[in-house]
């Protein structure tokens, strides 16, 4: 699979598909300095790109929690506004 096709703000469409899977609640993401992401309840199998969106600020922990445990991973403001258009078009 080729990951070199692009989104809005230079995302890949991997990327784009779990930003949706925040939005839709369907994610957990991990209490770290680089936090795992977990998709109905399985691990993503990209997890660099999953690191990348929370150090973009895009995704986050909505609360505090035991170092290593899961919480659900919710989208920050800025990733709220970069998926709304393409919610809208759908």
């Amino acid at each position: 699979m080729n990951e070199t096709v692009e989104e809005p703000e230079g995302l890949s469409y991997r990327a784009l598909a779990m930003l949706r899977a925040v939005a839709q609640g369907r994610a957990e993401i991990t209490v770290s300095l680089e936090p795992d992401l977990y998709v109905d309840g399985l691990s993503c199998s990209d997890q660099s790109t999953a690191h990348r969106l929370a150090h973009a600020g895009l995704i986050r922990m909505p609360r505090e929690g035991a170092p290593g445990s899961r919480v659900p991973a919710e989208l920050s403001e800025t990733g709220q506004d970069l998926l709304k258009p393409l919610l809208s078009a759908v």
